[in-house]
């Protein structure tokens, strides 16, 4: 029998679940237009969902109209965005994620202190360009352990890193003792920048891959973490693909393999993992067998804006928790 192994934990992180419920909550409560700076959270399949709910998507500030009401992504913004939100008398609310906000203070404490900071992370990803943002002139952006190898930093004794939340922790571990050896005195985050959510799906990744013949990942092309777990499972010697949906399968991944795993990125929705196992089912494969890995059970308060409080007209952070 052809079996499905179904990880868990998948899909949507607490951070994902708290910024849907803010666009939701928003056009319930204020009504439309709801105006969403960039995709709230990396998947075309959410976005186009709340596009149909009357949320307006825009690239930049400058296409939503002076003192509309603005939602900024989970992946969070600069200061510079909300200074210009704030002189277009945007009404805002905040749904950057809180384990985004907390690398944001990170990089604000670290560049007061007078670091040099490292930011771990890939170049043009929403995320990094708002961390970036926080302290531009003290903020150097690397990828790899040879960018590493080639940086000049102002003084090698007042070094700091900090890392993008959804990067691969193995990739990342790498990169932080390659900086740790260049500079014996460097300072980094009192716990580590990437989050729970990331963590765990990988974990749960490297779990299944002696049981596996292929991973199956659904998520979305522009989603770090869900492109991270297809990484961690090729890198442990387990074929993997990245897909949107069930319809992205192709047939000749599956010939021949006996049992498939199947996960999600946290910015994927279940309903998307399940048609993918309805598909799986069709091709002959028995009923999914579910995998627990690890047990999460993290929320995040929603913005005062949303709990009666007074519109921001510069945005206020999510609150932290502490996991």
């Amino acid at each position: 029998m052809k079996k499905i192994l179904l990880l868990k934990p998948r899909g949507f992180c607490a951070g994902v679940v708290r910024a849907i419920d803010i666009v939701n909550i928003a056009l319930d409560t204020f009504g439309r237009p709801i105006y969403v700076r960039k995709e709230i959270v990396h998947n075309r399949h959410v976005v186009n969902e709340l596009s149909e709910r009357g949320a307006i998507f825009v690239e930049e500030l400058s296409e939503v109209p002076s003192g509309a009401m603005v939602i900024f992504s989970a992946h969070g913004v600069s200061p510079a965005v909300r200074a210009d939100a704030e002189a277009r008398h945007l009404r805002v609310i905040d749904a950057t994620c809180p384990l985004v906000t907390k690398v944001h203070l990170e990089a604000v404490k670290f560049a007061r202190e007078g670091y040099t900071i490292v930011l771990i992370g890939h170049k043009d990803h929403d995320e990094v360009t708002g961390t970036l943002g926080e302290a531009p002139n003290r903020t150097v952006l690397v990828s790899s352990e040879e960018e590493v190898d080639r940086l000049h930093v102002e003084d090698p004794n007042r070094v700091a890193y900090l890392t993008q939340t959804t990067l691969s922790l193995d990739e990342t571990s790498g990169i932080i003792e390659r900086l740790r050896q260049r500079f014996p005195n460097i300072q980094g985050p009192h716990s580590q920048d990437i989050c729970y959510a990331t963590e765990n799906r990988q974990v749960a990744v490297k779990n299944i891959v002696p049981r596996s013949d292929l991973l199956l990942v659904v998520g979305s092309a522009n989603s770090s973490n869900s492109n991270r777990l297809v990484e961690v499972a090729r890198e442990h010697g387990l074929k993997a693909f990245l897909i949107e949906d069930a319809g992205t399968i192709k047939p000749e991944w599956v010939d021949g393999a006996s049992t498939v795993s199947v996960t999600a990125g946290a910015s994927a929705p279940e309903h998307l993992v399940q048609q993918v196992i309805e598909h799986l089912e069709r091709a002959g494969f028995g009923a999914a067998d579910e995998v627990e890995v690890i047990e999460e059970d993290v929320r995040f308060a929603l913005p005062a804006e949303l709990m009666g409080g007074p519109v921001s007209t510069v945005g206020s952070a999510g609150k932290l928790v502490t996991l």
